[in-house]
């Protein structure tokens, strides 16, 4: 296989087919394809069958997850509605939420005696982020008293926060953006009404893992992308454009290729719920089986509408991330394309990989983060918003997508898989886990 004719192949038109099936299957399932509903079961089915056709040794991975959907999430402060997202472990608010006074905490809430010369029992407070995690600032806020709290950013993105474990929780507590944060700082005193709600349940979610029957087995050339969305929609860019190049890729390559080394596609379940389905897998793996993969490349969002153009920087990521890293810029300069190197460590599917010290790189294109005047520039779009403002929305949807950021990053994924599965000598022969 010669990487070029895989980059060739791998057009935005083939991947759009699989996008427009996303699309579908979404549409048919009341607008989403989260793990746990019968949107992703589809989905899954989907890509699986035509992986199976193609020739494949393909696994269905079950793991179990814990199911959940928002069901109520307002701030009110007399007839004005503030956006709030409720924070991943956030205790309920009861039905129709809890009110009380808002007071404007101008510490971070990080230690106890941030809370100290001010009675804030049966208190709603704003806490700016920052400073420490989210659940020690809730934690001290109910220690002092206070009923709920609302963690407003202190940058442009919007945010999503995390209590980390239901352990950790203690009151409700949700996340709201910069602007909304500092008009209800001139807001203290004033009473509010704070619902958070959310509906949860065990249930099952699945892997979908396909390998070639060719290649060697103890340098495996793994790729993947999470094949869930969120439930508030059909999660087409995220991350449906990556799963949708690699299944591109992968029907193109076959289940019989010649190459060299083998290939490993992954679907991953759960990621909106924390990377469950790659963790599953990777913790599931022994020693042995670690050591036999090569590296991991991992594509999510890869069509951002206003999007740019990232690679993960592999400088400080296991031995051969680098040589991964570059491989992709060196591509995607061949096309004109000037890239920007993004931090290997955050909330992706690949983390995992990173920290079994296993080689790894990858493509994003952005989500909440704000879109400088230079990036403007460079790759055009709108300076000033978020590189894609339908993250984790309805509005993430196939007529959303940008088409030419989507050939540009699928050719990428075709190009860098095809050049490994020749040769991965340039990469480490171990690494430890």
């Amino acid at each position: 296989m010669v990487p070029q004719d895989l980059a060739d192949s791998v057009t935005a038109d083939a991947v759009l087919h699989h996008l427009q099936a996303f699309q579908r299957i979404a549409d048919r399932n009341g607008g989403r394809r989260a793990s746990g509903t019968p949107g992703h079961e589809e989905s899954v089915d989907y890509v699986a069958e035509r992986l199976i056709a193609a020739g494949f040794d393909v696994l269905l991975q079950e793991f179990p997850i814990i199911y959940e959907e928002t069901v109520a999430e307002r701030l009110q402060v007399g007839a004005d509605s503030v956006p709030i997202t409720v924070m991943r472990h956030s205790p309920d608010t009861p039905p129709g939420g809890i009110t009380g006074p808002l007071v404007v905490l101008e510490a971070n809430g990080c230690a106890e005696s941030d809370f100290d010369g001010a009675d804030y029992t049966g208190t709603i407070v704003l806490i700016p982020r920052g400073g420490g995690p989210h659940w020690v600032k809730q934690a001290n806020a109910a220690k002092a008293g206070a009923i709920g709290t609302v963690i407003h950013n202190t940058n442009d993105e919007w945010l999503l926060g995390n209590l980390v474990s239901p352990d950790n929780a203690r009151i409700p507590t949700g996340g709201i953006g910069k602007a909304d944060g500092s008009a209800l700082r001139h807001k203290a005193g004033h009473q509010v009404t704070l619902e958070l709600r959310r509906f949860s349940e065990p249930r099952v979610s699945r892997n979908v893992i396909a390998q070639t029957r060719t290649g060697r087995t103890d340098r495996v050339v793994m790729a993947g992308a999470h094949l869930d969305s969120v439930v508030d929609g059909p999660g087409i860019n995220d991350a449906g454009a990556g799963c949708a190049a690699l299944l591109t890729a992968a029907l193109e390559l076959g289940g019989t290729p010649e190459v060299r080394n083998a290939v490993r596609f992954a679907w991953w379940g759960a990621e909106e719920l924390g990377q469950i389905g790659s963790n599953h897998y990777v913790r599931d793996l022994t020693e042995a089986q670690v050591r036999d993969l090569a590296l991991y490349l991992n594509f999510d969002m890869l069509s951002s509408p206003n999007g740019g153009y990232f690679v993960f920087d592999g400088g400080p990521g296991p031995a051969g991330s680098s040589h991964i890293e570059q491989s992709f810029v060196d591509f995607l300069a061949g096309r004109g394309v000037e890239t920007e190197p993004l931090s290997l460590f955050g909330g992706f599917d690949h983390a995992v990989f990173v920290e079994a010290g296993i080689p790894t790189g990858g493509l994003y294109t952005g989500a909440t983060a704000i879109k400088t005047p230079e990036q403007a520039r460079k790759w055009g779009g709108t300076a000033g918003l978020a590189y894609d403002p339908n993250y984790h929305q309805a509005a993430d949807q196939l007529s959303n997508v940008d088409q030419v950021m989507l050939a540009h990053n699928a050719a990428a994924v075709g190009w860098v898989i095809a050049r490994y599965a020749a040769d991965t000598d340039a990469l480490p022969l171990t690494h430890n886990p």
